[in-house]
């Protein structure tokens, strides 16, 4: 049986911890939960490092995928420009020799027309070769129409429009003298007959201006 007056004693003789220190066995539970906790964040921040530098070095590999995608691009482009820079030449060049084909055909043809013809033939068509309207006046006419000035080549074209214009009516008239059973030379009722079945063919447009009214 425990003495009263012992137990007294043995509580007065045991020493008080110090103020500020802490019980036994507390001290190092702190220490261990701060020693994992700094452990778990140096882990944690490794963690991220490793993440980081991962996404860095994705980063920079789509980089340089998208530049060596520029540069096969830049690359193809001068190849596809000198393709259809070739492919044009070569067009044009064709276009040339068959046009030129063409000429030389076209000269030949007239070489055995002109072989062919008669004396007569060959005078008359000496002369529509020489034949050709004055291009100052060609020039006149139209600058009274038009109001404005026109280039060298444009009185050219026209005065070569009309050569042939003029063809065309003579050819007409000359059949009109043949229905009728009369000879030539041409008369100006020839030439009327002629101008008047041509506009009745649409071959010369109505130079008379008609007012259209809009009901």
């Amino acid at each position: 049986m425990a003495d009263p007056a012992r137990d007294a004693l043995g509580a007065a003789a045991a020493p008080e911890p110090p103020p500020g220190s802490s019980p036994p066995g507390t001290g190092d539970g702190a220490s261990a939960a701060g020693e994992a906790a700094a452990a778990e964040g140096a882990g944690e921040g490794e963690v991220g490092e490793a993440g980081g530098g991962g996404e860095l070095k994705a980063e920079a590999a789509d980089g340089e995928v998208r530049s060596a995608d520029g540069e096969a691009a830049d690359a193809e482009e001068p190849g596809l420009q000198a393709g259809a820079a070739r492919k044009v030449k070569l067009e044009l060049k064709e276009r040339k020799e068959k046009k030129q084909k063409v000429d030389e055909d076209e000269i030949q043809k007239m070489q055995i027309l002109v072989s062919s013809f008669s004396e007569e033939q060959l005078n008359r068509y000496e002369m529509y070769r020489r034949s050709a309207f004055p291009k100052a006046a060609i020039k006149r006419l139209i600058q009274s129409i038009t109001g404005t000035s026109v280039s060298q080549n444009v009185v050219i074209a026209m005065s070569g429009i009309s050569k042939v214009f003029v063809g065309e009516v003579v050819e007409e008239a000359l059949d009109v003298c043949e229905k009728w059973g009369e000879l030539p030379p041409l008369q100006p009722k020839h030439m009327r007959e002629a101008v008047r079945r041509l506009k009745a063919r649409g071959q010369i447009p109505n130079s008379k201006y008609k007012k259209i009214i809009f009901h």
